[in-house]
């Protein structure tokens, strides 16, 4: 693994979360009076070495998968090389969330008991290949006593504007109470249609809302946010995990597999597959930054909702 950056551990009351800047500024533990909120972080080294995520990761350049191993974007024709080590590809070969989370050293800007902020350069050839758009990432964490707040900045290089297709993946879970008795709670936003792989084909659908136990209920879906302050909550066992995305974030995508003590509360820049498609897709101008802000709040649970809404 990489030599750089230790952990990095915030204390605001009662919770605690651990970043890794060594490690692609992974949100690798978020607790709640001792009590782990993230999952698949029980085995970091192992999911390094499979290229899978876990915790709460960076996605970057892109989120979820790309249409296959090429795309344009202002201008610059790119080929993935699919050998590459800086590449994790789905099991149909696609490529799926940019560069790997261990595979980036950050460089620590600054740190305090409840605050750690980060900045990654790409500028390594390396990188450059697979995303040839010199930019810069900050990203600041910060840590409240009810809330842990991640912002993500993008800053141009000075020779050209650079796509933003970057998003988050937390791994959330209910410590001590079933899958089945989690209540799920989404907000009213667009449904995008999908193809068999996953890949947005340009449709949506109003999507109402859902408000109820998991169950055995799954998702894999991708969506639009609507104007105004989307949460998105996952609740049980007298505690409550909501996720805000508070700017610049356009998108979201929830995952919940089947037989997976997990739900993924996705906030994205962009729907899967824009740099291949160029919907949704922003340009940051050179020199010029995008930001993007959501917070994760632990908050009491209400009692759970029974029945299960239309999707």
């Amino acid at each position: 693994m990489n030599g750089g950056p230790g952990p990095r551990t915030l204390v605001a009351g009662d919770l605690e979360a651990t970043f890794l800047p060594g490690r692609g500024m992974l949100g690798a533990s978020l607790r709640h009076r001792g009590a782990e909120l993230l999952r698949r972080v029980e085995d970091l080294d192992a999911a390094a070495a499979k290229g899978s995520t876990a915790g709460i990761p960076l996605l970057h350049p892109w989120a979820n998968r790309l249409d296959g191993l090429r795309y344009r974007v202002a201008g610059r024709e790119v080929t993935l090389d699919p050998g590459s080590p800086l590449l994790h590809l789905d099991d149909r070969g696609l490529p799926m969330h940019g560069v790997p989370w261990s595979r980036l050293e950050w460089d620590v800007t600054a740190s305090s008991r409840d605050r750690i902020a980060a900045r990654l350069d790409w500028t390594l050839p390396g990188l450059l290949a697979i995303f040839p758009y010199p930019h810069r990432i900050e990203l600041d964490a910060a840590l409240s006593p009810d809330a842990l707040t991640l912002a993500t900045t993008l800053v141009a290089g000075a020779d050209g504007p650079v796509p933003a297709a970057f998003g988050f993946h937390p791994y959330f879970g209910i410590p001590g109470v079933p899958r089945s008795a989690w209540r799920l709670t989404l907000p009213p936003m667009r449904r995008l249609a999908l193809d068999g792989r996953g890949i947005p084909t340009g449709g949506e659908v109003p999507f109402a809302a859902w408000d109820s136990l998991l169950g055995e209920q799954t998702f894999d879906d991708g969506f639009a946010l609507l104007a105004g302050s989307p949460k998105f909550a996952l609740g049980g066992g007298g505690r409550r995990i909501v996720v805000e995305p508070l700017s610049g974030f356009t998108h979201a995508q929830v995952f919940a597999p089947p037989g997976k003590d997990f739900v993924a509360l996705e906030p994205m820049t962009a729907p899967t597959n824009a740099l291949e498609s160029g919907r949704g897709l922003r340009l940051v101008g050179a020199g010029d930054a995008l930001r993007a802000v959501f917070r994760v709040r632990i908050e009491p649970d209400g009692p759970p909702v029974v029945g299960s809404p239309a999707r």
